[in-house]
């Protein structure tokens, strides 16, 4: 097996920073964790927040902390830091090779997708940004890893798409209506459900966007790692 790994991620219109921020970092254990927090409000200060929510996360995943400790952990600095007046949301999915299982660990609104074969399930079950109070926890899922399985996660300027215009975006049945026609690669995927974001938007963004897609599917290649970036710059 295998497992690939696509983004695509834009910024609200007329903003010179993303309030998202994204890293990959590899396990100790073995395996990838890729971990997307995306600030209050929007612009510098959420970057700030952000950024300080996800290098808080990616350096105790470094050291082996588990997820969702290293998600509380960070939603406790952010706490403590702000004093409960600003919040992130964060999701961390992580490739766990000792135990053979994608772990999504949550805490955003947003709802994270999973497709195996023809059937999306919805995973939307009640969840908390980081920082708000202490002690906020993560919704914790885990899947054993096989051919065929695929996870959308998204920050929420996703789905408020379209809204200012009356038109809000269904993530379900945009990623049902492209895996029917097509078995799209995840950077396909990933860079649809973003076009398909910024036209309900007219083209101007009304937020940060940023798409994660991970499948995996049977390895039918090397054992060489790989990993690609696309950086425009105006």
């Amino acid at each position: 097996m295998e497992v690939q790994i696509a983004v695509a991620k834009i910024n609200k219109y007329a903003s010179s920073e993303s309030g998202d921020t994204l890293e990959v970092v590899e396990r100790p254990n073995g395996g990838l964790s890729v971990v997307l927090a995306d600030g209050q409000t929007s612009g510098r200060g959420a970057k700030a927040v952000s950024m300080m929510v996800v290098r808080k996360v990616v350096s105790l995943l470094a050291e082996g902390v588990r997820d969702g400790a290293a998600a509380r952990a960070a939603s406790d600095t952010l706490y403590t830091d702000k004093f409960g007046k600003v919040s992130c949301t964060l999701n961390i999915a992580s490739v766990d090779l000792e135990s053979s299982t994608l772990v999504l660990s949550r805490n955003n609104p947003a709802p994270v997708f999973i497709c195996r074969d023809d059937q999306v399930d919805c995973m939307d079950a009640e969840s908390s940004p980081l920082g708000i109070r202490r002690d906020i926890r993560p919704v914790i899922t885990q899947l054993e890893l096989h051919p065929g399985l695929m996870v959308i996660m998204y920050t929420d300027g996703l789905s408020h798409a379209g809204k200012r215009r009356g038109l809000p975006m269904d993530v379900c049945n945009a990623i049902q209506a492209m895996l029917e026609d097509q078995d799209p690669s995840p950077q396909e995927l990933a860079d649809s459900l973003l076009g398909h974001a910024v036209n309900l938007d007219e083209g101007r963004p009304a937020d940060d966007v940023s798409v994660v897609v991970i499948k995996v599917r049977a390895s039918n290649g090397d054992n060489v790692r790989r990993m690609s970036l696309r950086l425009p710059i105006s």
